[in-house]
């Protein structure tokens, strides 16, 4: 095998005391709307927001010292960038990073506050990844890859290694795949001690890299996945490797239930993830039969999100719950009719959020008046229950979301 538990253990001792030793904790709640028995590993609490530091730190500190005093440089969407340019500022190396269009710029803002030096260049991670491969000939820097790296991998495992100290026994671990590193390093380390614990990779629907990988076929990728950190084309060599021999199973989940798992997240164990942090959590969602009674540990992998998206994410998810709902109203173009139908809602305690007053579309008759409110209620039966007092008082309603 290409990575070891002792390759494992070797990367928890050196990295011991410059990462976070992140806490492992049941969650009462996400127990309960799931049907088993959820366990979080909180990643997002490292420094730069996710497990890649892990990885990124004991790759630098396997650097020889003319690596170091050359220089660095990686590629990527923003978690492994945070991780090397922080650790590589630490470390006193110098350290550039290629980033593709499109990164959020949350993660470009935070990469640079960490004194590396970023590029912008490419429309996906391979053109940012061919870039930086052409930097690391012309400068004679050290390719720090992202996933593809046996020190990368062990870092990583160290995850597996902690969780295992914390908790006895569990059954299954549903585990975020883009490359493949963080599977790898903690399949690695699990299967090694705990060979009956199932590991499952969990790929967005858009990015099915691994699901082809294990089948022999070549995967069909492709569009704006709310979890960018895996949209990765390709898992790498050493990782598809070991994939192979320590992977159970994939699932495959859409946007909606990555969406709703961070909003879960957000609202049940109030900490924020990121689309690829929420992967396992979207997994016990779409397919919760087979995770049902089981003790299942999660890794909330990444929590650097823009918050407009975690505004947006949200907000639709209030209006799929129904507790925002946008309802048109018709009636005669007179003083009062308004106020009549604010009364109608306030009186049911819902709360009006926004009016758009329409007199001009030619689908309302020139005397008339259209309205389109966006109410706020408790659920999807107070709506209902507000919808039916506006028929009752001779306004009935037409729901727009």
């Amino acid at each position: 095998m290409s990575v070891t538990l002792e390759d494992i253990q070797a990367a928890a001792k050196a990295i011991e005391g410059q990462v976070e030793r992140t806490p492992l904790r049941r969650s009462r709640t996400l127990s309960q709307i799931t049907g088993a028995d959820v366990w979080i590993k909180f990643e997002n609490l490292q420094f730069t927001a996710a497990f890649k530091e892990r990885g990124a730190l004991n790759r630098l500190l396997n650097l020889t010292n003319a690596e170091r005093a050359a220089g660095v440089i990686a590629m990527s969407a923003g978690n492994h960038a945070q991780g090397v340019a922080y650790h590589a500022q630490r470390l006193g190396i110098p350290a550039t990073i290629v980033m593709p269009k499109g990164t959020p710029f949350v993660k470009i803002e935070h990469t640079r506050n960490f004194g590396a030096k970023v590029i912008i260049r490419g429309e996906t991670l391979d053109g940012a990844n061919a870039y930086a491969r052409e930097l690391e000939k012309e400068q004679g820097l050290t390719f720090i890859h992202p996933f593809d790296d046996r020190h990368v991998i062990a870092g990583q495992g160290t995850i597996g290694l902690e969780i295992m100290e914390d908790l006895d026994d569990f059954d299954v671990m549903p585990i975020p795949v883009g490359g493949g590193g963080l599977i790898s390093g903690i399949a690695a380390a699990v299967k090694a001690r705990k060979p009956h614990v199932s590991i499952i990779g969990v790929e967005p629907t858009m990015y099915p890299s691994l699901s082809a990988e294990l089948r022999g076929e070549e995967a069909h990728v492709g569009g704006a996945t709310i979890a960018e950190g895996i949209a990765v084309k390709k898992v790498g060599a050493l990782t598809g490797e070991l994939c192979r021999q320590l992977v159970d199973d994939v699932v495959l989940v859409d946007e909606s239930q990555l969406e709703r798992a961070i909003t879960l997240y957000c609202t049940v164990e109030k900490s924020v993830a990121e689309g690829a942090g929420a992967a396992g959590l979207a997994a016990l969602l779409a397919e919760p039969e087979r995770f049902k009674g089981r003790k299942v540990v999660l890794v909330l992998c990444g929590g650097n999100i823009d918050t407009r998206l975690l505004s947006s994410v949200l907000t639709r998810s209030l209006v799929r719950e129904k507790r925002l709902s946008s309802i048109r109203i018709m009636g005669s173009d007179q003083p009062g009719l308004l106020a009549k139908v604010s009364q109608i809602i306030g009186d049911e305690g819902a709360n009006i959020i926004e009016v758009a007053h329409n007199r001009i579309a030619l689908d309302v008759p020139a005397k008339g008046a259209e309205f389109d409110i966006m109410i706020e209620t408790r659920d999807a039966l107070h709506t209902q229950e507000v919808i039916d007092a506006l028929t009752r008082e001779g306004f009935p309603p037409r729901t727009q979301t």
